[in-house]
């Protein structure tokens, strides 16, 4: 469901807005937020709200890990895209479930005209890394 207003998103992004995700802004076009939902380090899985505004992405990157891994995405408000590598980008809508295996390349988002949440689960594995790539270009991003 595409909500362009702030106010009326916030009454459905049940999870929160948090914080600006200033620690990882340079691997988003445009502002995202950060809402964690446990505690890194005291529960084996490390779960987060993230929030996109209006044509927020952030950059191709890749989930690594030696076993085990990976992330999902379980989104919760908004509309927003999923594009692995070399696939057409995926309409997000709240309620939806991606699985992202580790050492596939993707990236996530808002759409150009709505805010978007969802809650990134960090699988957990071994050896486990992300590494970010390029960024999802305005071309790219505006034909979707």
């Amino acid at each position: 469901m595409k909500i362009n207003n702030r106010e009326e998103f916030n009454k459905e992004n049940v999870f929160g807005l948090g914080q600006e995700n200033t620690a990882y802004a340079q691997y988003f076009i445009g502002n995202s937020y950060l809402n964690p939902l446990t505690v890194p380090g005291s529960t084996p899985v490390f779960l987060a709200n993230v929030t996109f505004e209006p044509g927020c992405r952030n950059n191709w990157h890749i989930h690594h890990a030696k076993s085990g891994g990976g992330q999902i995405l379980i989104c919760t408000a908004g509309s927003g895209w999923y594009q692995e590598e070399g696939k057409p980008a995926v309409s997000l809508e709240p309620g939806m479930v991606i699985t992202i295996p580790p050492e596939v390349k993707h990236w996530h988002g808002a759409k150009s005209d709505s805010w978007f949440s969802h809650i990134a689960v960090e699988v957990p594995g071994e050896d486990t890394s992300n590494q970010w790539l390029e960024a999802v270009d305005d071309e790219a991003y505006s034909i979707l």
